[in-house]
């Protein structure tokens, strides 16, 4: 070794030093929440703990229909609605969030609902939607919102969490459109795809979790609180529609946090 050599050898090390270390800050900030892949599955059925909901507190509404089917060379998860109401969940463990959070999925809606009005209960229906929940705390609540939420929780096997951010798509309104649910505020949509343009083309989609929540929640609180579940729907029950969408795998990846000082 020759001494130009000699002298690059230590700067050479140090620089490798700062680039491992900031590879591990990395690796320890973004943290891949583990959502069961619906490519993973080997039958019909979506993967545990992936579960099916129909309407809270009633046996007899019909319920939305899921199941993996092989599409363009992929197994991917089938969402049927025929006047009929129904959700996939996944529950989470309860984790806290940070800026830059995503979520990423891809979706595909080959038959709209072309009567459905998300401004009106009459019309209140999606073909496609995937949803978070979060652990938004009863006190951010009026004492009517509170109310109702808990007697929800009561009659239901499903919880029923203060704070629902749905994506999803709609045939009336406009991309970027953001609004509440018409029964309740509890849920807030973003709609993403709109119209006829699109339909049975595969839509990948990445949202920031964090920002989307801190904007349509705006009112309710200045801070995110745990993710506690995410979940893709279907409903024509107020309709009386028929439906048939796609969804590929849902990936998470959190980015906890930064400790306050």
């Amino acid at each position: 070794m020759n001494p130009m050599q000699a002298a690059r050898a230590p700067i050479r090390s140090i620089w490798l030093a700062l680039l491992s270390g900031l590879l591990l800050i990395g690796a320890v900030e973004c943290i891949a929440e583990p959502v069961q892949a619906f490519s993973s599955s080997t039958s019909a059925q979506a993967p545990a703990p992936w579960h099916v909901h129909g309407f809270p507190g009633s046996k007899s509404r019909p319920v939305s229909q899921f199941d993996l089917v092989m599409l363009d060379g992929e197994r991917v998860l089938r969402v049927i609605a025929d006047k009929s109401y129904g959700t996939l969940r996944h529950d989470l463990p309860g984790v806290q969030i940070g800026r830059n959070t995503t979520l990423r999925w891809r979706w595909r809606l080959d038959q709209p609902l072309r009567n459905a009005d998300l401004h009106h209960r009459g019309g209140d229906d999606s073909p496609l939607k995937v949803c978070a929940l979060f652990d938004l705390e009863l006190v951010k609540l009026g004492f009517i919102e509170r109310s109702f939420l808990l007697a929800a929780r009561r009659i239901s096997a499903q919880y029923f969490p203060a704070a629902t951010l749905c994506y999803v798509w709609d045939h009336r309104l406009p991309a970027g459109s953001e609004l509440p649910n018409a029964f309740t505020s509890r849920v807030r949509f973003v709609v993403l795809n709109s119209g006829d343009n699109q339909l049975g083309s595969w839509i990948p989609h990445e949202r920031d979790l964090v920002a989307d929540f801190l904007r349509v929640f705006a009112n309710d609180t200045d801070s995110v609180p745990p993710l506690v579940g995410l979940l893709v729907g279907a409903d024509a029950d107020n309709t009386g529609g028929t439906s048939l969408a796609y969804v590929g795998d849902l990936t998470l990846t959190l980015v906890p946090p930064k400790p306050k000082k």
